[in-house]
């Protein structure tokens, strides 16, 4: 009984001590900014890399992903939409440009300066991605044939 009990204990230690490892490396800038720009945000997940953080949480029952510097600044927020959500001048003109292919992914990135929107077009030959910065119109950001 003593060795499960000590079993247990550890097991609660290291468990502990894992889940906490990540919000130790998050900039105390970056999570307090968040809390304030992101009222009532739930489901909060942080992961960090050399250049920035990335939380991904829901607010307003949307799946939302905030980008911040190391320094803790706010870089952009990101959420997928459909294409119907589009500005309409985006809507007409991608339906014109690519109706023989189908969209595999559509986003949106919002900075302080800027909305950008990001859609993936596929067809049988290839996948293009286009972007439009500002409701503006789109062009090619990348291009690759499936083989």
């Amino acid at each position: 009984m003593k060795k499960i009990t000590i079993m247990l204990a550890m097991m609660l230690t290291l468990t502990t001590t894992w889940a906490f490892t990540g919000e130790e490396t998050i900039n105390k800038q970056a999570v307090a900014a968040f809390q304030t720009e992101f009222v009532g945000a739930t489901n909060a997940s942080w992961s960090a890399d050399n250049q920035c953080y990335k939380v991904s949480f829901t607010l307003n029952d949307q799946k939302l992903f905030a980008f911040y510097s190391t320094d803790g600044e706010f870089i952009a927020v990101t959420r997928y939409i459909s294409p119907l959500h589009l500005p309409l001048y985006l809507q007409s003109s991608l339906k014109k440009l690519y109706h023989n292919g189908w969209v595999s992914d559509l986003f949106e990135v919002s900075s302080a300066n800027e909305t950008s929107y990001y859609v993936t077009i596929e067809n049988a030959d290839a996948k293009t991605i286009l972007k439009s910065v500002d409701g503006r119109e789109w062009s090619v950001y990348q291009k690759d044939k499936k083989e």
